[in-house]
């Protein structure tokens, strides 16, 4: 089998040098340290993976020093403003009501009587670092290995806690509402849509990452990322193609194969613009889910989730977009629901899941270095939320978010493939914006809607706006039919002559959902299976670059893109973040 690296004749120009340490002031992302001697943070841009070679330290990106992270939560903690949300009772499962069509009837984990549950505890300090290469840059001996891993996962029995069965059922459980909040029989727990996203998926991840491992021996075992944030990651990534693989999915979408080329807003429809423009155009949509648009907590990390809070608060700007739409390219169209990774309940079932959030987990560790004076949520009441999950040793488990805040010591890094976005900063078009329409909220999105909204602040200070972040707020988001996909875009005075351009600096985000079903309750708080929901959009950086920091008023744009007939906006407004 030739190696799966982008040939010569396909790779993009050579990427901006890795500086990231500079930007790291607040956790390093990479330490290589000398055990009787420290030397000073190093991040290498020469990465290599292969299958049997020990990988030299000086190779890894995200080593992750996050031991000073971690110290910092713990001495910026406040106390709890309420009670976390707690690991659900396995026994409660109650299957949601899946369509027919799908694979897996059954979101529940398998669960026996008397199972006793143990405290997560970390692997030691000595034990092997797993090194994450990219999906694009393995060589043959590495997929052989990860070939074998998964094949072996398979081959399990489906109720064995291990099994690839039971891996997919771990992530329709906690994502369509298969079990209830301890304590609030009339609330599902869901993961997504909330500050549990990123610590639920980078422990799901871990925890099936060292089964693979255990499964054929492996403890330096670790996980591709699909690194769809670099040029040479913009497609799906090759080893999960091959028909008589066990990486293979039969239920993805065909005209999304290699070598077509990925779009992180996908909205459905396929652009079909020229790859050296769809680069352009997904580099400096990072930039803005990343940097411009993400510099506070709860615009990254999404919005605050506690025990008796209903599902859904409001999603960060990486897990709406690209997430959502990334869930969707790879869905098989011809499916009735868009299955496997085109629907929560069937998502997991796709080797491919694994790899997208393993890379989402990379960016996580990222924008941790670079948002100084971020320290993610220090909250009790999100590091003490705790969800089960079975080890390699089908042990059940009961783990914490302060327990997965070090990937450090939890011994597993990542391959240096740089930031190709860093720089990517979306320009300003030229041209007139487009005034409102002078309608109302709240308001179905079955068309384009523009207000004009009031910014309570304006001509700020430069130390104003490094102290307090400007919102863009779009609440009282109800979507009346969860099993379609919906998304619409936002711009800040749009322009017309830029058409609907993502990429174009008027655009502050969009807002995404993945389909998936509502657990079925017997009874439910306001609204029955209406998904409630919100979204924010960091705009300081936006309004500076269009020229608009001195308006007084703005015009909003909500442009839906799928499925706006069945999405109401109540309102939107302008706050401010710490």
């Amino acid at each position: 089998m030739e190696s799966t690296n982008v040939p010569p004749t396909a790779r993009p120009p050579p990427r901006m040098p890795c500086n990231l340490q500079t930007l790291g002031r607040r956790a390093p992302l990479h330490t290589n340290s000398h055990p009787a001697k420290p030397r000073p943070p190093y991040l290498s841009c020469k990465a290599k993976v292969t299958g049997d070679r020990a990988v030299d330290r000086r190779d890894v990106l995200l080593g992750l020093g996050g031991a000073a992270a971690a110290a910092g939560l713990a001495t910026a903690r406040r106390g709890a403003i309420a009670a976390p949300v707690q690991a659900p009772d396995l026994q409660s499962c109650q299957t949601p009501n899946i369509p027919a069509t799908a694979a897996d009837p059954s979101c529940c984990m398998t669960y026996r009587a008397g199972t006793e549950i143990i405290d997560f505890m970390p692997p030691p300090p000595s034990s092997p670092l797993r090194v994450r290469p990219a999906a694009h840059l393995v060589d043959k001996a590495y997929l052989a290995k990860y070939e074998k891993a998964v094949g072996l996962m398979r081959e399990l029995p489906d109720d064995d806690p291990r099994s690839f069965v039971q891996q997919a059922r771990a992530h329709c459980s906690y994502c369509n509402g298969a079990y209830d909040q301890v304590g609030f029989p009339d609330l599902d727990i869901q993961v997504h849509n909330s500050w549990l996203f990123f610590p639920w998926h980078r422990l799901y991840t871990y925890f099936h990452e060292r089964i693979l491992g255990k499964l054929m021996g492996d403890d330096k075992f670790a996980l591709p990322f699909w690194n769809w944030d670099a040029p040479g990651g913009m497609t799906l990534p090759a080893i999960y193609t091959n028909k008589s693989s066990p990486l293979y999915d039969e239920r993805r979408n065909p005209a999304h194969q290699p070598p077509s080329f990925l779009d992180l807003d996908f909205s459905d429809t396929d652009l079909n613009m020229a790859r050296d423009q769809q680069i352009d155009q997904n580099l400096k949509f990072m930039y803005r889910q990343m940097i411009s648009g993400a510099k506070k907590r709860e615009l990254f990390m999404g919005m605050p989730y506690r025990a008796g809070d209903a599902p859904d608060p409001g999603a960060g700007s990486i897990e709406n977009v690209p997430h959502g739409p990334l869930h969707g390219w790879v869905g098989d169209p011809r499916q009735p629901n868009g299955e496997d990774m085109g629907n929560f309940y069937s998502a997991a079932r796709d080797p491919v899941f694994f790899a997208l959030h393993s890379n989402i987990d990379r960016l996580w560790h990222v924008w941790r270095g670079l948002s100084p004076g971020n320290t993610d949520f220090a909250d009790a009441d999100w590091l003490d939320a705790s969800f089960h999950f079975y080890d390699e040793e089908a042990r059940l488990v009961r783990v914490r978010v302060r327990d997965c805040l070090d990937p450090a010591a939890m011994r597993y890094a990542y391959q240096d493939v740089g930031l190709p976005w860093l720089d990517a900063k979306p320009a300003r078009t030229a041209g007139t914006p487009v005034p409102a329409t002078g309608g109302a909220l709240p308001a179905k999105l079955d068309k384009t809607v523009r207000v004009a909204v009031a910014r309570p602040r304006v001509s700020r200070s430069q130390k104003e706006k490094a102290e307090e972040e400007e919102v863009l707020v779009v609440d009282g988001i109800q979507i009346a039919d969860h099993s379609r996909y919906v998304k619409f875009d936002v711009y800040v005075n749009q322009c017309a002559a830029g058409g609907d351009s993502t990429a174009a600096a008027e655009c502050a985000g969009s807002f995404a959902l993945t389909p998936h079903v509502i657990g079925h309750k017997k009874k439910k708080k306001e609204g029955g299976s209406v998904i409630k929901t919100a979204a924010r959009f960091g705009i300081t950086d936006l309004l500076d670059e269009i020229g608009a920091d001195g308006d007084r008023t703005i015009v909003v744009s909500l442009v839906p893109r799928c499925a706006g007939d069945v999405v109401t906006v109540g309102s939107v407004s302008v706050t401010y973040v710490e």
